[in-house]
């Protein structure tokens, strides 16, 4: 068993946390924009599947924005206790840039919010549709500053060193907009949409399997499979921009996500392989001549270089790289040809009837967030052996804290973790369940218990009876 040292645990803790709540942001970036569609549809249209899909899931989206922020605040404070030395060190550049997410991001989300959320009846169709589009704004705006953030840790530009060694914004356009931000942000917001489409497909489609003319059940359909048709070939166009400025700026990563350890020329594409960082080879290699080369340089004549290049010390983990980035691939490519079926069907007049793909679109209801999942980790760990790539290592960046210690919140944090984010999916996945169209009451609340408990709730809430000689 290998040895769990405090850098293993910490990094760990902060790995696991982050999984934990990336998936919750994402899902609300896109499911923002889904719901200010919808709204501006309705508006426009007038037809009332449009407010009963809104309705439906301007609940789910609630619970998931609560989700997030809970989730959130907790990436915070380990900046502060197990990696003090880096919040030391780059807080400068960061610290403003994560507080600028809050006032601009948060405080449009949570000001917003509960117009969108209560206020339709109060404000009106004009107000509330401009609440849910400014609610819609600012997850847009949270992902702006936030890929801002994690883009300079990986090219960090316009940065100077003060006298006391910490790293300091010299142009804070550079900054922002250093080089590899545009790349993630396009990235990291197409993918959130792409989540969203899917699980917004595989819930129609769920209702379709139980009754194929519920007309909200087969907008959702058709408008996630519109988003697939569309926005996938768009993600993976956006991945190869992305990779190639990756290869420009990280070359070490693209060589440990490809698994190639030697330098060769007309680089070939290795589909699969087994790397093995201590022999420094991929075993067992399925490879494509000259694909490689033409994939990530655009030229049959084009390499890159291997990963032996650089010391041991400054290599990023092939054996994790490799096939959390082919996963991440692979359901890409899946997600195009789940749409091409969709956009086929859709021709053939039997989108809402092909009970295949209303199945298939079940299955893949997860698919966005295990292709967010594993490109997270490859981003991040394709980032090490450094927090500030290049600058600042990560065995430099941690507080002097004793693994027992960092142990012990780990441990916390997993029983919490899977205790209230459990309850909190299973939930979500009730809300799910409700037929949409329905009433508002989400479950059945028949039952003498349930009667009970209801009747209790409405004396309590009754007026005290004052006598007229009181």
């Amino acid at each position: 068993m290998p040895h769990l040292d405090a850098e293993t645990l910490a990094r760990s803790q902060f790995a696991f946390t982050m999984a934990s709540h990336i998936i919750f942001p994402s899902f609300s970036i896109g499911l923002a924009s889904y719901l200010a569609v919808l709204e501006a549809l309705w508006l426009l249209r007038g037809a009332a599947v449009y407010k009963s899909a809104f309705d439906y899931w301007k609940k789910i989206f609630a619970v998931v924005f609560g989700m997030g922020v809970v989730s959130g605040l907790v990436m915070s404070y380990q900046f502060g206790t197990n990696w003090s030395v880096f919040s030391d060190k780059v807080g400068p550049v960061i610290g403003p840039m994560m507080g600028y997410e809050v006032m601009s991001a948060f405080f449009l989300e949570a000001g917003f919010l509960g117009v969108m959320l209560f206020g339709e009846a109060k404000v009106g169709r004009a107000l509330h549709f401009f609440a849910t589009l400014m609610v819609a704004v600012g997850t847009l705006f949270s992902a702006f500053w936030i890929l801002s953030v994690n883009s300079w840790m990986q090219t960090p530009a316009g940065y100077g060193i003060n006298a006391q060694g910490q790293y300091i914004a010299l142009d804070w356009m550079a900054v922002i907009f250093n080089p590899s931000f545009a790349y993630r942000l396009v990235h990291m917001v197409l993918a959130s949409y792409l989540t969203t489409a899917f699980v917004v497909g595989g819930v129609g489609a769920f209702h379709l399997l139980r009754n194929s003319a519920n007309d909200a059940a087969r907008l959702m359909f058709s408008m996630a499979l519109w988003m697939a048709v569309i926005v996938a070939p768009v993600q993976i166009a956006a991945g190869d921009a992305h990779g190639l400025n990756t290869l420009q700026y990280q070359p070490a990563k693209i060589a440990a996500m490809e698994g190639d350890f030697s330098t060769k020329p007309h680089t070939p594409l290795i589909l699969f392989g087994i790397p093995d960082m201590e022999a420094q080879t991929t075993h067992d290699k399925i490879e494509i001549p000259y694909l490689g080369a033409l994939i990530l340089t655009h030229s049959l004549e084009g390499s890159i270089q291997g990963l032996k290049h650089w010391p041991r010390a400054d290599q990023p983990d092939a054996t994790i790289l490799f096939f959390t980035f082919r996963l991440m691939v692979a359901l890409g490519f899946a997600m195009l040809g789940f749409g091409l079926w969709g956009a086929w069907l859709r021709w053939r007049g039997e989108l809402h009837e092909s009970r295949a793909l209303q199945v298939a679109a079940i299955i893949m209801a997860p698919s966005g967030f295990i292709a967010l999942l594993a490109g997270w980790v490859t981003t991040e760990v394709g980032r090490q052996p450094y927090t500030v790539y290049g600058l600042l290592r990560t065995d430099q960046s941690l507080s002097p804290l004793a693994a027992p210690a960092i142990a012990t919140s780990l441990l916390a944090f997993v029983i919490v973790y899977f205790l209230v984010f459990g309850i909190g999916i299973f939930y979500l996945l009730r809300l799910m369940r409700r037929t949409p169209g329905t009433s508002e009451t989400d479950f059945d609340d028949s039952g003498p218990m349930r009667s009970a408990g209801r009747a209790a709730v409405a004396r309590l809430l009754q007026p005290p009876h004052i006598s007229a000689a009181e």
